[in-house]
């Protein structure tokens, strides 16, 4: 089949109104093993379907499937690109799947509130799943969201780069990743050494954050900020921030939109911003990078299964998918981020726009489950009564 055959299936997206990478390390993460079992031969299953090594699901009968996958406002339609309809495209022309995007409002937060008052999910799984998200998750449910992978039937699982793995139960599988940075314009402003300099008059009124109480990029900054000033510290740093004109969104989108209409030189953004900007007309010297004190929070999302759906064999398959090296890094390009997996990388031409932390940044599990809501909800105070 050709590219254009595959992808020439009508797209069909469900819009909620409720709402090479093993040379990039990172700390702090929590590794875990996987299994490298070989897989049973193909069963025929209920659905119609059959199951055959490394989890692929291929059509017995003519009746389509369908898979509904939850995920973010951002992964299918950013303001800069997104990867969110060649997914979509490319899995249902490779599977003969009816594929539905859902996205709501608030995101992962609709579908932990959905399983906490024990209505449907109205989704099969969930692409775009954090740490911070993981935890809230548990946090929040008597039963988990979630349903742990039977990674010997994902036969790519094994290729991920441990350091990004961060759910020891195999919940959710790494298929995105990237460091959270300060993107500014040096016709403006100079880099930010340290993240004191962002409290120094040179930098007053230039910094865009999307707020940490709604965003993953906000709340990756904020442990950030933690992890450089210590507890005590910390409330202490933010108070100086936001006395020194700091701005705030609701959303990624939001403040990229803003930043792109040059209301101020700096947003919290992600490392691989000059992967989008040497794709677009622009000014690069509106997309330089700067990682303060040489550091980096490391943004880490992955693809999962919500626990109770009937479409076990599909999800399996669609995390295959995921994972496979070409998706990785068509994913990687269109959503400026880095592949997860070790055979995967972004082409040559780009690979000089992806810039990593000298020290890169991550709490484990156990810490963010500890800590995460308490800091999120300090710094929320402060920025309210801006």
């Amino acid at each position: 089949m050709s590219d254009d055959q595959q992808r020439s299936s009508s797209r069909r997206r469900f819009v909620a109104t409720v709402g090479t990478a093993a040379t990039l390390g990172l700390a702090g993460c929590v590794e875990t093993s996987d299994s490298n079992a070989e897989t049973t031969a193909a069963e025929t299953t209920s659905e119609g379907t059959a199951t055959t090594s490394g989890g692929t699901t291929a059509t017995t009968a003519s009746e389509t499937q369908s898979l509904k996958i939850g995920t973010t406002q951002a992964y299918v339609d950013a303001v800069s690109t997104s990867a969110g309809d060649w997914v979509e495209e490319t899995f249902e022309s490779e599977y003969d799947v009816d594929f539905e995007w859902v996205v709501r409002e608030n995101e992962l937060n609709d579908f932990i509130q959905r399983k906490q008052e024990g209505v449907e999910l109205g989704a099969d799984g969930y692409v775009g799943v954090t740490p911070t998200g993981l935890v809230r998750a548990d946090r929040n449910l008597d039963e988990s969201l979630f349903e742990a992978f039977d990674t010997s039937r994902v036969s790519n699982s094994g290729d991920i780069v441990d350091a990004y793995r961060f759910d020891p139960q195999q919940r959710v599988l790494p298929t995105g990743a990237s460091y959270v940075c300060i993107v500014y314009d040096e016709n403006v402003v100079d880099a930010p050494a340290t993240l004191e300099d962002l409290t120094k008059d040179a930098w007053e009124g230039e910094l865009i954050l999307p707020n940490p109480q709604d965003t993953v990029t906000g709340l990756s900054f904020l442990l950030w900020t933690v992890k450089e000033y210590g507890t005590d510290g910390y409330l202490d740093y933010w108070d100086r921030l936001i006395d020194n004109g700091l701005q705030t969104t609701g959303s990624w989108n939001a403040a990229y939109s803003a930043y792109s209409n040059e209301e101020a030189a700096m947003v919290v953004s992600y490392s691989t911003d000059q992967v989008y900007a040497s794709q677009s007309d622009v000014d690069m010297a509106r997309h330089q990078i700067a990682f303060p004190n040489d550091q980096g929070y490391a943004y880490v999302s992955g693809t999962a299964r919500f626990a109770g759906s009937e479409k076990d064999d599909l999800l399996h398959t669609f995390a295959d998918f995921m994972l496979e090296a070409e998706t990785q890094r068509e994913v990687a390009v269109k959503n400026v981020g880095i592949p997860t997996v070790q055979d995967a990388s972004l082409p040559e031409d780009m690979q000089q726009y992806v810039h990593t932390p000298k020290n890169p940044l991550q709490y484990g599990y156990e810490t963010l489950r500890d800590n995460a809501d308490d800091w999120r909800e300090q710094v929320a105070q402060r920025i309210a009564t801006q």
